[in-house]
């Protein structure tokens, strides 16, 4: 857990992801179209990938992958990022975090 919180404090936006996944790639793309631009941790490429994979699950991430951090926080996994996004939360969070300035 301890490695999560430290990569997740990387950037005001860190998603750890899996570099087959679409859903992980969806996500990316939606921070990259409001203008951010994330610390994305591949975890199939990653050295401890299958640590930091176990530890998310621990953390409640159903599936592994994406897992959002805005802020050092966990947002939580593609349904919490699309929810955020629709209900208009999420650009309150970008920008509470430095990741958005408009």
């Amino acid at each position: 857990m301890d490695c999560i919180a430290n990569l997740a404090s990387e950037k005001a936006v860190v998603i750890f992801s899996k570099s087959l996944c679409c859903m992980s790639h969806a996500i990316t793309r939606l921070f990259q179209e409001q203008g951010v631009s994330p610390m994305v941790h591949e975890l199939d490429q990653h050295p401890r990938g299958k640590e930091i994979e176990m530890a998310l699950k621990r953390l409640g991430c159903t599936p592994a992958v994406p897992a959002v951090f805005i802020g050092g926080k966990f947002l939580g996994t593609a349904n919490s990022v699309m929810t955020a996004h629709i209900n208009g939360s999420l650009n309150k969070m970008l920008k509470d975090a430095g990741a958005l300035w408009l």
